[in-house]
């Protein structure tokens, strides 16, 4: 027979854990903080380019925000709506609030300053074009 530890905490309380797990991950994201959800992305390379799509369903153009920081691509998108409907024996109002962020390293074969994006049907299309990286520069000694 073999010995198999049991962990009390789950047993006596199951969704503990999953409260555990939940706040753990939340303390340890700084971006928790403000609210901010992470995007789902695919990222393609093409022979001349480089293609980050992000998932952005419900959101406006005006609603989402790309620059460039420090060699990082970041990808905003913030958005909140409010449904009010009233009948006659009952209100409903909704809010929705949704703040997403992405941060993506480019490299050094990255060309920044051609950029390019497009977004359509809540599909945010990025291109990055290639660019050969600068030759290591030889620094003579005097």
């Amino acid at each position: 027979m073999r010995y198999v530890p049991v962990n009390r905490r789950k047993s006596y309380y199951p969704m503990r854990s999953a409260f555990d797990k939940f706040f753990d991950n939340f303390l340890e994201d700084d971006k928790a903080e403000e609210n901010v959800r992470s995007m789902a992305i695919d990222l393609l390379e093409n022979e001349n380019d480089y293609e980050v799509k992000a998932n952005l369903p419900g959101f406006d153009k005006k609603d989402i925000n790309i620059s460039i920081n420090k060699n990082e691509l970041v990808i905003e998108a913030n958005h909140e709506d409010e449904k009010e409907e009233k009948k006659d024996s009952y209100y409903r109002c909704e809010r929705y609030s949704g703040n997403f962020k992405r941060t993506i390293a480019l490299t050094e074969k990255c060309d920044a300053k051609s950029i390019k994006a497009e977004y359509n049907n809540g599909v945010l299309s990025i291109t990055i074009p290639k660019t050969e990286p600068e030759p290591a520069k030889k620094i003579d000694i005097q």
